[in-house]
Protein backbone atom coordinates (compact mmCIF):
# COMPACT_ATOMS: atom_id res chain seq x y z
CA UNK A 1 0.00 0.00 0.00
CA UNK A 2 1.19 3.55 -0.56
CA UNK A 3 2.75 5.53 2.26
CA UNK A 4 -0.08 8.09 2.27
CA UNK A 5 -3.49 6.44 2.77
CA UNK A 6 -6.45 8.62 3.69
CA UNK A 7 -8.28 6.49 6.23
CA UNK A 8 -10.41 9.09 7.99
CA UNK A 9 -11.90 10.99 5.05
CA UNK A 10 -12.67 10.61 1.39
CA UNK A 11 -10.21 12.13 -1.05
CA UNK A 12 -13.04 13.23 -3.33
CA UNK A 13 -16.82 13.22 -3.51
CA UNK A 14 -18.16 10.08 -5.19
CA UNK A 15 -21.20 12.04 -6.35
CA UNK A 16 -18.92 14.20 -8.52
CA UNK A 17 -16.86 11.28 -9.85
CA UNK A 18 -16.40 11.07 -13.64
CA UNK A 19 -16.43 7.27 -13.50
CA UNK A 20 -19.77 7.36 -11.67
CA UNK A 21 -21.23 9.70 -14.31
CA UNK A 22 -20.11 7.39 -17.11
CA UNK A 23 -21.42 4.31 -15.28
CA UNK A 24 -24.86 5.78 -14.59
CA UNK A 25 -25.45 6.07 -18.32
CA UNK A 26 -25.54 2.26 -18.34
CA UNK A 27 -26.82 1.17 -14.92
CA UNK A 28 -28.96 2.27 -12.02
CA UNK A 29 -27.60 4.11 -8.99
CA UNK A 30 -28.39 0.99 -6.92
CA UNK A 31 -26.18 -1.16 -9.15
CA UNK A 32 -23.37 1.40 -9.05
CA UNK A 33 -23.56 1.35 -5.25
CA UNK A 34 -22.09 -2.18 -5.37
CA UNK A 35 -19.05 -0.74 -7.14
CA UNK A 36 -18.79 2.21 -4.76
CA UNK A 37 -18.98 0.06 -1.60
CA UNK A 38 -16.20 -2.24 -2.76
CA UNK A 39 -13.89 0.52 -4.04
CA UNK A 40 -11.02 2.14 -2.13
CA UNK A 41 -9.76 5.71 -2.48
CA UNK A 42 -5.99 6.14 -2.15
CA UNK A 43 -3.37 8.81 -2.62
CA UNK A 44 -0.02 7.86 -4.19
CA UNK A 45 3.06 10.04 -4.08
CA UNK A 46 5.50 10.52 -6.94
CA UNK A 47 7.44 7.33 -7.69
CA UNK A 48 5.09 4.97 -5.86
CA UNK A 49 3.88 1.83 -7.64
CA UNK A 50 0.10 1.65 -7.93
CA UNK A 51 -0.04 -1.82 -9.48
CA UNK A 52 2.92 -4.12 -10.05
CA UNK A 53 3.72 -6.15 -13.14
CA UNK A 54 3.26 -9.88 -12.50
CA UNK A 55 1.16 -9.41 -9.34
CA UNK A 56 -2.36 -10.82 -9.10
CA UNK A 57 -4.91 -8.56 -10.69
CA UNK A 58 -7.81 -7.74 -8.37
CA UNK A 59 -8.64 -4.17 -9.34
CA UNK A 60 -9.10 -1.67 -12.10
CA UNK A 61 -7.77 1.80 -11.43
CA UNK A 62 -9.65 5.02 -11.96
CA UNK A 63 -7.16 7.88 -11.99
CA UNK A 64 -9.00 10.93 -10.72
CA UNK A 65 -6.04 13.28 -10.68
CA UNK A 66 -2.36 13.09 -11.62
CA UNK A 67 -0.04 11.56 -14.21
CA UNK A 68 1.03 7.90 -14.36
CA UNK A 69 3.32 5.80 -16.53
CA UNK A 70 2.75 2.27 -17.77
CA UNK A 71 6.07 0.50 -17.32
CA UNK A 72 7.03 -2.91 -18.68
CA UNK A 73 10.12 -4.79 -17.51
CA UNK A 74 11.69 -7.38 -19.79
CA UNK A 75 13.37 -10.51 -18.46
CA UNK A 76 16.70 -8.73 -18.92
CA UNK A 77 15.61 -6.25 -16.27
CA UNK A 78 15.37 -3.35 -18.69
CA UNK A 79 12.33 -1.08 -18.32
CA UNK A 80 10.26 0.44 -21.10
CA UNK A 81 7.48 2.98 -20.75
CA UNK A 82 4.51 1.89 -22.85
CA UNK A 83 2.64 5.17 -22.43
CA UNK A 84 2.01 8.04 -20.02
CA UNK A 85 -1.49 9.34 -19.22
CA UNK A 86 -3.21 12.07 -17.23
CA UNK A 87 -6.42 11.67 -15.24
CA UNK A 88 -9.31 11.49 -15.16
CA UNK A 89 -9.02 8.13 -16.88
CA UNK A 90 -10.00 4.49 -16.38
CA UNK A 91 -6.92 2.23 -16.41
CA UNK A 92 -6.32 -1.48 -16.45
CA UNK A 93 -9.50 -2.77 -18.09
CA UNK A 94 -7.41 -5.14 -20.21
CA UNK A 95 -6.78 -7.13 -17.06
CA UNK A 96 -10.46 -7.44 -16.23
CA UNK A 97 -11.27 -10.28 -18.61
CA UNK A 98 -8.01 -11.37 -20.23
CA UNK A 99 -5.37 -11.70 -17.49
CA UNK A 100 -5.17 -12.92 -13.90
CA UNK A 101 -1.93 -11.01 -13.40
CA UNK A 102 -0.98 -7.43 -14.21
CA UNK A 103 0.76 -7.22 -17.57
CA UNK A 104 2.55 -3.97 -16.66
CA UNK A 105 3.36 -1.77 -13.67
CA UNK A 106 1.51 1.47 -13.10
CA UNK A 107 3.68 4.11 -11.41
CA UNK A 108 2.79 7.63 -10.22
CA UNK A 109 4.84 10.37 -11.91
CA UNK A 110 3.36 12.97 -9.57
CA UNK A 111 0.95 12.94 -6.64
CA UNK A 112 -2.13 10.97 -7.77
CA UNK A 113 -5.64 10.47 -6.41
CA UNK A 114 -6.94 7.09 -7.50
CA UNK A 115 -9.78 4.69 -6.84
CA UNK A 116 -9.17 0.93 -6.78
CA UNK A 117 -12.29 -0.65 -8.27
CA UNK A 118 -12.95 -4.25 -7.32
CA UNK A 119 -12.83 -6.37 -10.49
CA UNK A 120 -15.13 -9.03 -8.99
CA UNK A 121 -17.88 -6.44 -8.47
CA UNK A 122 -17.50 -5.31 -12.07
CA UNK A 123 -17.67 -8.88 -13.36
CA UNK A 124 -20.87 -9.45 -11.39
CA UNK A 125 -22.46 -6.45 -13.12
CA UNK A 126 -21.08 -7.24 -16.56
CA UNK A 127 -23.71 -9.86 -17.38
CA UNK A 128 -26.49 -7.35 -16.66
CA UNK A 129 -24.90 -4.39 -18.42
CA UNK A 130 -23.12 -5.40 -21.62
CA UNK A 131 -23.17 -1.79 -22.84
CA UNK A 132 -21.29 -0.81 -19.68
CA UNK A 133 -18.50 -3.28 -20.52
CA UNK A 134 -18.33 -1.87 -24.05
CA UNK A 135 -18.10 1.64 -22.64
CA UNK A 136 -15.20 0.62 -20.37
CA UNK A 137 -13.36 -0.86 -23.34
CA UNK A 138 -13.85 2.35 -25.29
CA UNK A 139 -12.52 4.38 -22.37
CA UNK A 140 -9.32 2.36 -22.13
CA UNK A 141 -8.68 2.06 -25.88
CA UNK A 142 -7.28 5.60 -25.92
CA UNK A 143 -4.41 4.44 -23.74
CA UNK A 144 -3.64 1.43 -25.94
CA UNK A 145 -3.89 3.57 -29.06
CA UNK A 146 -1.20 5.90 -27.70
CA UNK A 147 0.96 2.90 -26.85
CA UNK A 148 0.54 1.40 -30.33
CA UNK A 149 1.47 4.67 -32.04
CA UNK A 150 4.55 4.91 -29.83
CA UNK A 151 5.72 1.44 -30.84
CA UNK A 152 5.15 2.27 -34.52
CA UNK A 153 7.43 5.27 -34.02
CA UNK A 154 10.05 3.08 -32.35
CA UNK A 155 9.96 0.63 -35.24
CA UNK A 156 10.33 3.19 -38.03
CA UNK A 157 12.10 6.26 -36.64
CA UNK A 158 15.68 7.04 -35.73
CA UNK A 159 16.47 8.52 -32.31
CA UNK A 160 15.67 12.13 -33.29
CA UNK A 161 12.27 11.09 -34.64
CA UNK A 162 11.45 8.96 -31.61
CA UNK A 163 12.25 11.72 -29.15
CA UNK A 164 10.35 14.26 -31.25
CA UNK A 165 7.29 11.96 -31.17
CA UNK A 166 7.54 11.51 -27.41
CA UNK A 167 7.88 15.25 -26.80
CA UNK A 168 4.89 16.01 -29.04
CA UNK A 169 2.70 13.43 -27.34
CA UNK A 170 3.61 14.61 -23.83
CA UNK A 171 3.25 18.30 -24.71
CA UNK A 172 -0.11 17.92 -26.48
CA UNK A 173 -1.86 15.07 -24.66
CA UNK A 174 -0.40 14.79 -21.16
CA UNK A 175 0.95 18.15 -19.98
CA UNK A 176 -1.44 20.18 -22.16
CA UNK A 177 1.05 22.86 -23.26
CA UNK A 178 2.01 23.74 -19.67
CA UNK A 179 5.80 23.92 -19.19
CA UNK A 180 5.40 24.19 -15.42
CA UNK A 181 3.81 20.74 -15.41
CA UNK A 182 5.98 19.17 -18.12
CA UNK A 183 8.50 17.63 -15.74
CA UNK A 184 10.13 14.35 -16.72
CA UNK A 185 13.53 12.78 -16.10
CA UNK A 186 15.99 11.99 -18.84
CA UNK A 187 15.80 8.35 -17.73
CA UNK A 188 12.02 8.30 -18.26
CA UNK A 189 12.39 9.88 -21.68
CA UNK A 190 14.95 7.21 -22.59
CA UNK A 191 12.60 4.44 -21.43
CA UNK A 192 9.71 5.97 -23.40
CA UNK A 193 11.71 6.51 -26.59
CA UNK A 194 13.57 3.17 -26.26
CA UNK A 195 17.01 4.73 -26.55
CA UNK A 196 19.99 5.38 -24.32
CA UNK A 197 20.24 8.03 -21.64
CA UNK A 198 23.11 9.56 -23.64
CA UNK A 199 20.96 9.75 -26.78
CA UNK A 200 18.30 11.68 -24.87
CA UNK A 201 20.78 14.17 -23.41
CA UNK A 202 22.41 14.76 -26.81
CA UNK A 203 19.12 15.15 -28.68
CA UNK A 204 17.52 17.44 -26.08
CA UNK A 205 20.64 19.62 -26.06
CA UNK A 206 20.47 19.84 -29.86
CA UNK A 207 16.76 20.73 -29.82
CA UNK A 208 17.42 23.29 -27.08
CA UNK A 209 20.30 24.89 -28.99
CA UNK A 210 18.13 25.17 -32.11
CA UNK A 211 15.32 26.81 -30.11
CA UNK A 212 12.86 23.98 -30.73
CA UNK A 213 12.50 23.44 -26.97
CA UNK A 214 13.63 25.22 -23.82
CA UNK A 215 15.14 23.20 -20.98
CA UNK A 216 14.86 24.34 -17.37
CA UNK A 217 16.28 21.53 -15.22
CA UNK A 218 13.66 18.75 -15.61
CA UNK A 219 11.05 21.12 -17.06
CA UNK A 220 10.55 21.25 -20.81
CA UNK A 221 8.83 23.88 -22.92
CA UNK A 222 8.06 23.09 -26.56
CA UNK A 223 8.59 26.24 -28.63
CA UNK A 224 8.26 24.91 -32.18
CA UNK A 225 5.63 22.20 -32.65
CA UNK A 226 5.89 22.52 -36.43
CA UNK A 227 9.61 21.74 -36.38
CA UNK A 228 9.11 18.74 -34.09
CA UNK A 229 6.47 17.43 -36.48
CA UNK A 230 8.91 17.81 -39.37
CA UNK A 231 11.57 15.85 -37.44
CA UNK A 232 9.00 13.19 -36.60
CA UNK A 233 7.97 12.77 -40.25
CA UNK A 234 11.57 12.55 -41.42
CA UNK A 235 12.20 9.89 -38.78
Amino acid sequence: LPSMIEETRQLYDCQQCVFRSISLHHMTAADFELIRRTSVQLKFEKGETIIKQGAKSFHLVFLHKGVVKFSYQYNSGKNYIMTIVRGPKLLGAANLFFKETNIFSLVAMEACDICLIDSKALRNLASKHADFVLSMCEQTMEMFQASIFNFISLAHNQVNGRIADVLLYLWNDVYLHDPEQFIITRKELAEFAACSHENVITTLSKFNKEGIITLDSKKIRVNDVKKLNEISKKG
